[in-house]
């Protein structure tokens, strides 16, 4: 059985920055839940970061390939470099991916860890921009199909189309 990677956050774990939740209620989720295919992980508690913890963003202009390639760091608004913490969440995600028979991974959108389609620019002003987070885009280099947790029917298709071969 294939099984579907889910920010920890987005199952009622209370593991994001701020202390807090965001729990997603879907009926695919329940379904998967009780298939036994949730593999719930936090990238940023994997990597060693404290609950809660201060916001961090990816360095403006940069991406989190140059963030994984060691050309940009994942700061705090305080400048503390946390890069360390994030990358090693991000590989941590991915040797879960493959312990576990992860097919498909369904991520915090927004988030320099698991954000898929968006993160926010690197000012800490809120303005989000296209872009990736370091665990999405690790995923996505080694064959895993990410979506956000807005792209649920998109990410159950994946997922039946995948257990049909």
């Amino acid at each position: 059985m294939r099984r579907v990677l889910i920010s920890s956050c987005l199952v009622g774990r209370r593991v994001r920055y701020d202390g807090g939740a965001k729990t997603v209620a879907a009926e695919v989720l329940d379904r998967w839940r009780e298939e036994g295919r949730l593999v719930p992980h936090c990238p940023e508690v994997a990597g060693g970061l404290p609950v809660p913890r201060p916001p961090a963003e990816i360095e403006p202009g940069a991406t989190a390939t140059d963030v994984l390639e060691g050309r940009a760091r994942i700061l705090t608004p305080e400048g503390e470099d946390v890069t360390e913490a994030f990358v090693a969440g991000a590989r941590s995600a991915l040797a879960t991916v493959r312990a576990r028979g992860v097919a498909v991974a369904v991520l915090k959108e927004g988030s320099p860890s698991c954000g898929g389609n968006v993160v926010y620019d690197g000012t800490f002003s809120g303005r989000r921009i296209p872009g990736e987070g370091v665990t999405a885009q690790l995923l996505r280099d080694h064959g895993v199909e990410v979506f956000s947790e807005d792209e649920l029917a998109r990410a159950r298709e994946c997922l039946d189309e995948l257990d049909e071969v």
